[in-house]
């Protein structure tokens, strides 16, 4: 074996097999085998695996997505948190390990296939990668390490499985809607009122915060301007209010601090719970895995409104926040008006009176 010149190389010339065995402060133990023909080749692996080695570690070290989901969890301060930790804990045996630059549609492929397999809904595992696609995104956009760097330079596109098995909206009746409310518990039964006179996502009339209220003047009432972590597609999401949801927050209004909506003085977690659906099934309301039984079908009851009022399309996109690419709207007070005069008619469709309105 040959060991003249650069201790830590052995190199057969038989056969040709050869490694590197070496200690080097800073680096601690550098091993590498290889093969070759010559003594100069040997010569060449060897200083390549130390400059290898030097250059693995000059590198910045990559956080491992348990890291960032860790950051994540401790960061925000949302009140479906607990939600993202339960799909965070679902996730972290797949790629929490892996560094961020290892998560990517490859790496999530398995734990999507896995979830497949166990009969989870499509609809649940993309709830699950919105949490992932949150947390890169801030890893690339947001979060900086002591020298600056960001913690990830490029999030990755991530595609959303759809297994065309997701339940079809059930959009209410107005006798339907006042069997809900009157099964609902006061506090579901404003913000589900909220909810279907303003096409607000469930979770973002969870979230709805009174630091978002903007009044306009010009109009004679406010709006709420919902920022971008909070909304499906990550941009701004204007909400205004008609006669009804109006009247709405002005019931709430001092009631609680922070959040427009809460319960015994905390902020409502989801509106999908245990009291809601106890509520769907005591109105009479369908169930099973063919029908939705959540408060997504809100929404569906105002698009559906809005189109039986004849409102255009291109305000029914804009009210529901439907937008092509990544747009930010900016509305001047005569636009938001026309939105207002909109959802107006959804009070005419309905008749306030027969609304039920907790106190």
């Amino acid at each position: 074996m040959a060991r003249k010149k650069f201790p830590g190389l052995y190199w057969d010339k038989e056969t040709g097999k050869g490694a590197v065995d070496k200690r080097i402060n800073g680096l601690g133990r550098v091993r590498h085998r290889f093969t070759a023909s010559t003594w100069s080749e040997a010569e060449a692996e060897y200083h390549g695996a130390i400059a290898t080695a030097k250059t693995q570690a000059a590198a910045p070290k990559l956080k491992t997505f348990r890291e960032a989901a860790t950051k994540y969890l401790n960061e925000e301060t949302k009140s479906s948190l607990s939600r993202d930790a339960d799909c965070l804990a679902n996730l972290d045996p797949w790629i929490g390990p892996l560094p961020l630059d290892q998560i990517h549609q490859g790496t999530l492929q398995p734990f999507i296939e896995h979830r497949r397999e166990q009969g989870i809904k499509s609809a649940t595992v993309v709830r699950e990668l919105a949490v992932v696609r949150r947390i890169l995104t801030l890893a690339s956009r947001v979060w900086r390490d002591l020298d600056n760097q960001a913690w990830l330079s490029v999030a990755p596109l991530l595609r959303m499985p759809d297994w065309k098995d997701a339940a079809k909206p059930y959009p209410l009746s107005i006798d339907e809607q006042r069997r809900l409310l009157k099964e609902l518990p006061d506090h579901l039964a404003e913000m589900a009122l909220f909810a279907i006179h303003t096409g607000a996502r469930d979770n973002v009339v969870a979230e709805l915060r009174w630091a978002w209220e903007i009044k306009v003047p010009e109009i004679g009432s406010s709006v709420f301007l919902v920022p971008g972590e909070f909304t499906k597609n990550e941009t701004t999401y204007l909400i205004v209010l008609n006669s009804v949801a109006k009247k709405v927050i002005e019931n709430l209004r001092g009631k609680h601090n922070t959040h427009v909506f809460g319960y015994r003085g905390k902020p409502v977690d989801r509106m999908n719970n245990s009291a809601w659906r106890k509520a769907w099934t005591r109105a009479g309301l369908p169930v099973g895995d063919n029908v939705l039984s959540g408060p997504h079908n809100l929404r569906h009851t105002f698009a559906r409104r809005l189109r039986l009022a004849g409102v255009p399309l291109e305000t029914r996109k804009a009210l529901m926040h439907h937008i092509d690419g990544d747009i930010t709207v900016h509305y001047s007070p005569a636009e938001v008006g026309e939105l207002l005069d909109a959802v107006e008619k959804l009070t005419k469709v309905e008749g306030v009176t027969m609304l039920r309105l907790a106190s």
